[in-house]
């Protein structure tokens, strides 16, 4: 199926990214961020962004934790993420938006494997002759949520909102960004599945094998280059915080 060069490539990149995301989750657990919800989206990140999600910590998360934040409070210095370039703020944004759909499409990915049942309901051999397709509408309604629910827990401490307005604030924020991101995602994953695996190795990758998520890695950094400038815009709309 897949030779063996590649299969190691594949174990070698999760490999790195499994140790990133757990140094830079040892770092979190040492200096917390302010908003409480990047301790997850850093580590979780790192998993498909490795090195590059690990530079991104060390050279701008670090500014956002509690600690940092409160010493320039009480210097009266500006805060420390006032003085990030604006890229970097539309960077953490886009990471934030990328941890709810990573944590959302690994439990879908997982629930249609082991339950095909949940994929013939959302319209495999009805709708959708392949079942990928069928996975990815089930992949974004778990993204979703969980995006929904990272940006509720950023948002709403920041503007002080009630349960009922941080849900719209929450929606708002993160909806097109959200969606931008699956793009991203979902068109390389066809492009992973369909035509480099399927015609260069000459089959699919299945859920259970590192080629799989190895792909999975490589969509995810699409999908954060597709989210980039719609953050941006958000951001500069006011819609969404800067982080």
């Amino acid at each position: 199926m897949f030779p063996p060069w590649f299969h190691a490539l594949s174990l070698g990149a999760l490999a790195l990214g499994g140790a990133c995301a757990l140094a830079v989750g040892i770092d979190v657990v040492r200096r917390p961020q302010k908003m409480a919800v990047m301790n997850v989206v850093w580590p979780v990140t790192a998993l498909f962004g490795t090195v590059l999600t690990l530079w991104a910590y060390v050279r701008y998360g670090r500014a956002s934790t509690g600690a940092a934040t409160q010493k320039a409070a009480a210097g009266q210095r500006a805060m420390p993420t006032a003085a990030q370039p604006f890229a970097a703020t539309v960077g953490k944004a886009a990471l934030h938006c990328g941890a709810g759909c990573m944590i959302g499409d690994v439990i879908a990915e997982w629930l249609a494997f082991a339950a095909p049942v949940v994929a013939v309901w959302l319209g495999w051999h009805t709708l959708f002759d392949e079942k990928i397709f069928a996975d990815w509408v089930l992949d974004f309604l778990f993204a979703f949520a969980l995006g929904i629910v990272f940006q509720y827990f950023a948002i709403v401490p920041m503007r002080n909102l009630s349960p009922g307005k941080g849900i719209v604030a929450a929606l708002k924020a993160d909806t097109l960004s959200l969606v931008s991101w699956q793009i991203g995602m979902y068109g390389f994953m066809a492009f992973a599945q369909f035509l480099w695996f399927d015609h260069g190795f000459g089959a699919k990758a299945e859920v259970d094998t590192p080629e799989f998520w190895f792909a999975m890695q490589l969509a995810m950094i699409a999908g954060f280059l597709t989210a980039c400038p719609v953050n941006a815009w958000l951001i500069r709309s006011g819609i969404k915080e800067r982080m």
